[in-house]
């Protein structure tokens, strides 16, 4: 079952797909169309992911691994070191 962890780890692979930079819709879809059946099957995260990869996000920009809310341009979530 993926937890709130795996988000990190499936938004850093989501933008790398992308390019190291993506809107938040295009991240999700790239998240679905990949882990769709494995957050199908994670009981409430199912229903809070969405919410849960802000988090996640927020968590890598801490981290270094994502540029920070202030450096991207508006709209867009970019791998740090790109």
């Amino acid at each position: 079952m993926a937890t709130k962890d795996d988000l990190k780890t499936w938004l850093v692979e989501a933008l790398e797909s992308l390019g190291g930079r993506g809107t938040i819709v295009t991240i999700c879809k790239a998240v679905w169309e990949k882990h769709g059946g494995e957050l199908q099957e994670s009981g409430n995260l199912f229903f809070t992911w969405q919410y849960d990869i802000r988090w996640a996000a927020n968590r890598l920009r801490r981290e270094n691994v994502m540029k920070s809310a202030e450096i991207s341009p508006e709209g867009l979530w970019e791998l740090a070191g790109r």
